[in-house]
């Protein structure tokens, strides 16, 4: 709960839109929950494909930036599109 005159951002479940790892700037799709069985908030998406993260390697860790904070993310499979495959726990960066 928050008092008058506050402004909080609480966790969403879902986020579309800009996001920088690093200096890139790129489109994001992410999607999360609260887990009661950990007591933690999984968060999950795809980056947008981009030739700056052709080197990148699957199973790195990265920041992942929004104009609402950041998390670090782990990286993991490449669709047939180019997209990394992004997920973490905690706080997200959106």
């Amino acid at each position: 709960m928050s008092t008058p005159g506050s402004v909080t951002h609480e966790p969403q479940e879902a986020y579309d839109g800009p996001a920088h790892v690093g200096d890139l700037e790129l489109q994001v799709r992410l999607r999360g929950h609260f887990e009661p069985i950990d007591g933690r908030f999984h968060w999950w998406g795809r980056l947008a494909a981009d030739a700056s993260l052709d080197d990148a390697v699957a199973g790195s860790t990265v920041t992942l930036r929004t104009a609402y904070g950041e998390a670090p993310g782990r990286l993991s499979d490449r669709d047939p599109w180019r997209r990394f495959r992004i997920a973490g726990t905690g706080r997200p960066p959106f």
